[in-house]
């Protein structure tokens, strides 16, 4: 029983490290590396978590940059208050439990739990009018660990993927 258990674990570890690949050591990525969301509903769940809420700056910005030059923020030819119930579409069908969804603010807070581990990783998404459209920003978080192992980039582009085909399909 313990040498199946060890296998599992081993197992399990070097998935993680094969599934990160070349992952920096951040657990906070956001598609405004300049004035990232902010958590405001989350804070309490978030109270013993070992990971700060507050953004690591530019030393986060440069290393995300460098690993995820792609992860950007999301302009929407759609009115602020349809991309805001785009977006809490998408994070319900993501799976994430909604902790505050404020269409007046913009603001929808969640966590995300992963598989495999559970570990409780915070998101926050940001909707602001922008040129006739909108302009969505999302921040994901991980409550505890130095390196997300690429989870956080990895939901992010789920995230975008989804709310673009949910905007590209229906009105």
């Amino acid at each position: 029983m313990i040498l199946t258990v060890t296998i599992v674990f081993i197992l399990g570890v070097a998935t993680c490290a094969k599934l990160a690949g070349g992952a920096p050591p951040i657990h906070d990525i956001t598609t405004d590396t300049s004035d990232p969301p902010l958590f405001v509903d989350v804070l309490p769940l978030r109270a013993s978590a070992k990971n700060s809420a507050d953004y690591g700056g530019s030393r986060v910005a440069l290393l995300q940059r460098a690993a995820y030059p792609d992860i950007a923020p999301i302009d929407l030819a759609i009115a602020p208050a349809a991309a805001f119930a785009k977006a809490l579409a998408a994070a319900n069908a993501m799976g994430w439990a909604i902790v505050a969804a404020d269409s007046s603010a913009g603001r929808i807070e969640a966590t995300a739990t992963t598989r495999v581990f559970r570990f409780r990783d915070d998101v926050v998404i940001r909707i602001r009018p922008r040129d006739g459209g909108s302009r969505l920003d999302i921040r994901s978080v991980s409550r505890i660990g130095g390196s997300d192992l690429g989870k956080n980039a990895s939901r992010i582009r789920e995230f975008i993927v989804r709310l673009r085909e949910s905007v590209s399909r229906a009105p």
